[in-house]
């Protein structure tokens, strides 16, 4: 795990979601619970403002895979 991360490294935080919310279904996410998520993660070091839509996107296709593969 990088030390710190940002906006960009979404299989990353799709990781610490996971980790952080294991009975989450991603896709039940509304995008500003999932921005207040990604900003209390450990470890997260972007800019709050620098998040767009596609980058949020982005984040719960790759945390679904994610939950996908826990419990399947």
């Amino acid at each position: 795990m990088p030390p710190t991360f940002g906006w960009d490294n979404a299989e990353e935080i799709a990781i610490q979601l996971s980790e952080a919310h294991p009975k989450t279904d991603p896709l039940t996410v509304r995008f500003t619970d999932l921005h207040k998520m990604i900003t209390e993660l450990k470890g997260f070091e972007g800019d709050p403002k620098a998040s767009s839509e596609g980058k949020l996107e982005a984040i719960q296709m790759a945390w679904h895979e994610e939950y996908q593969d826990r419990t399947h």
